[in-house]
């Protein structure tokens, strides 16, 4: 008989996927979701408790250089650039962990944010990051 059903004796021969595969993209989509979820929270907002003899983390050395020569350490006006490294080692001495940002406006010159950065590592400054305002990614990506 053409086209009708077999009956046969034989057990089912082949191994069906269709079950397999549903399971996998079901565990493929919980786990984009989960993990978009992770990505947008990045912070946990917490309620620390107080203490007496609790301290600051962490301790940064914010040198600002703005475009008409003013420098600020800390938000504070310095007279020079060269009395950067007499304040850089005097937070050095304090804290061994010291991070330093320096923020320099488009108009500084190149020269300028070198010699501050050499002013920094000459007080032993180690861990400098440059501070930047973001923007949209090339790619059209999101920002983060």
């Amino acid at each position: 008989m053409a086209g009708g059903a077999q009956d046969s004796d034989d057990g089912i021969v082949g191994i069906n996927v269709t079950p397999l595969v549903d399971v996998t993209l079901v565990l493929l989509i919980i786990f984009m979701v989960t993990a978009q979820a992770i990505v947008r929270n990045e912070a946990v907002p917490l309620d620390l408790p107080k203490a007496a003899s609790g301290g600051e983390v962490q301790t940064v050395f914010s040198v600002v250089l703005a475009k008409d020569g003013q420098t600020l350490v800390d938000s504070k006006p310095v007279a020079n650039d060269d009395a950067i490294m007499a304040l850089a080692k005097t937070a050095h001495d304090k804290n061994a962990e010291l991070r330093a940002v320096i923020k320099a406006d488009n108009e500084v010159s190149h020269g300028r944010v070198i010699h501050v950065l050499d002013l920094l590592k000459q007080a032993n400054v180690q861990k400098i990051a440059f501070g930047v305002t973001p923007t949209a990614r090339a790619d059209g990506a999101p920002k983060k």
